[in-house]
């Protein structure tokens, strides 16, 4: 059977992906606030929140963060990542239940690593909402396996 991974030397500088939409539930806050053991009431007191800025539970910067991850793998087929490295980011917006997040990525940078059977991949990000405003955005640094 075929590698169906993209290894270092298949990805083009330039490269851009938009991944499909998916919608954050309340199930989902309630999960990671669990998982994370971030049980803030921006996250968890809807009665609280309403008096807020936001004048509703958002969801954690960190789930958003988690979910574009995810939605990267559905943006193009799976890179051969070794590590995830580097992480530059910035929580622009809020995240709220029933929006529905997507990712657009670039690729920015390409380095060869110190052992040859590795390089480097830099990806621009940026999480919109369904009014294409930037929620969160920054760059990942991957490490990705190169061709024997």
């Amino acid at each position: 059977m075929a590698d169906p991974r993209r290894y270092f030397d298949d990805i083009a500088l330039g490269e851009e992906y938009e991944s499909p939409g998916r919608t954050v539930t309340e199930a989902d806050i309630v999960i990671f606030a669990g998982l994370s053991g971030d049980y803030n009431v921006l996250h968890t007191d809807a009665e609280f929140m309403k008096q807020s800025i936001f004048g509703e539970r958002i969801a954690h910067g960190l789930l958003g963060l988690a979910i574009q991850a995810g939605l990267l793998t559905r943006a193009t087929q799976a890179y051969a990542t070794l590590a995830f490295v580097g992480l530059r980011w910035k929580f622009k917006g809020p995240i709220r239940i029933g929006d529905t997040i997507r990712l657009r990525a670039k690729v920015v940078a390409k380095k060869e690593a110190a052992k040859p059977d590795r390089g480097l991949v830099t990806l621009q990000r940026a999480v919109l909402n369904q009014r294409d405003e930037v929620v969160q955005e920054g760059e990942t640094d991957l490490l990705v396996e190169r061709r024997a």
